[in-house]
């Protein structure tokens, strides 16, 4: 009986869909890293799953899974390649060397801020410039951070050459190679265990954006902002293959509805709004914040940003990834149109 069972739930499994209620709604799985109480999965994930179940008239359900629940952050992508979850949102980098050149977006001075991040990526994958690394899922909608800034204890960061000797949390590798440039000691760790690494003085700053300082509490325990960009982390949405091909043609049409540019964008304006908030913080409790304008023009930041930029394009180049200039070019001049007017 026990094996009987076993199989059963096994065979479920590999569909990557359920059937619940009288109703015989279908039940989508999403996986996704956020807290369960973040704006995060409030604003963006929990109003999309409420659309899809609206628009479907209760035929499709989404059961979120945050905090990876489901599926750890880093193994997202690849469970929902294989069905253990029906729908997957994760970033891209966790997938090393997996997206590389969606992760040209992520470069420093593509996007000022989440909301043009977010139609900077979606349109370079609506045009087909990522044709190949989302072949294995059917993509949803693609997303990005804010800039991520230089925040320190108690070093006042003004020029590159102030970064000399510390210890600097590091988001991405690109990120690390342009502070190892600058003279700093990149540090690798997850998210959250920043802030008891700057509680015990491990790091002396990380490189993180606005919504993150706010959603992991480091502006409790440092003093110094400096708005020079260093990275924006990309994230995608997307959906395992067979679940897809498993729902009816009405039932696609609603995930389509609520696919591609409007909820790029939506999920871009969530973040922007927290990374006002996270920033607003920072203020209020009178920190420093240095802005530097124009950075990849400024006399004495732009040449090691530009440096992390021409090696990680180089790098793809050598990988025998020919277009990588030209997704750069096309990400850039995806900025006019993707520019947010406030």
């Amino acid at each position: 009986m026990k094996t009987q069972l076993a199989s059963c739930l096994l065979a479920v499994s590999l569909v990557g869909l359920t059937t619940t209620g009288a109703e015989a709604a279908t039940t989508l799985r999403m996986a996704h890293f956020w807290p369960g109480a973040s704006g995060i999965n409030t604003q963006i994930f929990e109003e999309w799953a409420k659309e899809i179940e609206e628009d479907s008239g209760g035929e499709l359900r989404v059961q979120l899974f945050p905090s990876g629940t489901l599926a750890k952050a880093d193994d997202i992508y690849e469970a929902t390649v294989n069905g253990i979850a029906d729908i997957g949102a994760t970033a891209q980098g966790y997938t090393a060397g997996r997206f590389p050149l969606s992760q040209i977006v992520e470069l420093p001075g593509v996007a000022d801020d989440a909301r043009q991040g977010a139609c900077i990526l979606q349109t370079l994958y609506d045009d087909g410039q990522l044709n190949g690394e989302y072949d294995d899922t059917h993509v949803l909608f693609m997303f990005t951070t804010g800039p991520g800034y230089i925040h320190t204890v108690d070093t006042d960061v003004q020029t590159p050459a102030d970064l000399e000797g510390l210890r600097i949390r590091r988001p991405t590798a690109v990120a690390g190679d342009i502070l190892d440039n600058m003279g700093a000691n990149p540090v690798g760790m997850p998210a959250p265990d920043i802030y008891t690494s700057m509680q015990r003085g491990v790091i002396d700053g990380l490189s993180f954006p606005w919504e993150g300082m706010k959603g992991f509490r480091i502006n409790e325990l440092v003093e110094y902002h400096t708005q020079v960009p260093f990275y924006s982390l990309i994230f995608v949405a997307t959906m395992n293959q067979r679940a897809w091909e498993g729902l009816s043609p009405e039932q696609q049409a609603v995930i389509e509805a609520n696919s591609g540019m409007r909820w790029a964008e939506q999920a871009g304006g969530v973040f922007h709004s927290i990374d006002q908030v996270g920033r607003q913080e920072a203020v209020d409790a009178g920190h420093t914040i240095r802005v530097v304008e124009d950075p990849l023009n400024d006399d004495e930041w732009s040449a090691p940003l530009q440096k992390g930029i021409d090696d990680y394009l180089t790098g793809l180049e050598e990988r025998g990834l020919e277009q990588a200039r030209d997704v750069y070019e096309a990400a850039l001049a995806a900025r006019e149109s993707c520019t947010v007017v406030e």
